[in-house]
């Protein structure tokens, strides 16, 4: 069955150079093309969506905005911030906002639509520069007690994986570095984050950085 792809951008060339590649890619179907966030919801309603994909600089209600609104209303919906900004603020308040992944206009086309699988499919997959500041927020945070740190059974290779994670690699950067399918990488961060008691990418990172797992 085709993703279903929904995109919010203002930026008219951009917009289109999206709807085309993801017309034009098998397994993905574009149900919605929009250049603002205003009346988002009944957006959503119409277009039903499996990911939506967010740029932030928008007139009237911004990206952030429109992340908070979705994942209010529609709180298993996916959105994959598209941007072109990586400064520290938007980064941190899209992902407080509850976006599951955050990549740059400039990513590759075919990186482009890897992203949109990996976040279908519960991944969060960020631009590189991105995920390093995502790892500078976590690292500050306070780090918990040594005598509360449960044991979580992780295996060697699920800690290996995780480590992985936690540099900031990708699923397909993770497969390629161990030499494992990607498909194995997506078994082991299914383990991973039923172990950990985790839900996204970020979650996991953070609890393997502030529990000293890895």
């Amino acid at each position: 069955m085709a993703i279903r792809v929904a995109v919010f951008d203002d930026n008219s060339l951009f917009l289109d150079s999206m709807s085309l590649l993801i017309e034009d890619a098998p397994g993905f179907t574009l149900v919605g093309a929009y250049v603002n966030c205003s009346d988002v919801e009944d957006k959503i309603k119409t277009s039903e969506p499996d990911v939506v994909m967010m740029d932030i600089e928008m007139p009237e209600v911004n990206g952030i905005e429109g992340v908070k609104i979705i994942k209010k209303l529609f709180p298993k919906l996916n959105v994959l911030m598209q941007t072109s900004f990586e400064d520290d603020d938007k980064v941190f308040n899209a992902i407080c906002a509850g976006a599951s992944g955050y990549i740059l206009k400039n990513t590759l086309p075919a990186r482009i639509l890897e992203c949109i699988v990996e976040v279908y499919q519960g991944g969060s997959p960020m631009s590189p520069s991105v995920a390093r500041k995502v790892l500078g927020f976590l690292q500050q945070a306070p780090v918990a007690p040594a005598k509360e740190i449960p044991d979580y059974n992780l295996s060697n290779r699920e800690k290996e994986v995780l480590g992985c994670l936690v540099s900031g690699m990708s699923y397909k950067m993770i497969a390629e570095h161990l030499f494992i399918s990607y498909e194995t990488v997506r078994s082991h961060m299914k383990n991973i984050y039923e172990k950990l008691h985790v839900a996204s990418m970020t979650e996991a990172v953070a609890k393997a950085i502030n529990q000293g797992l890895v």
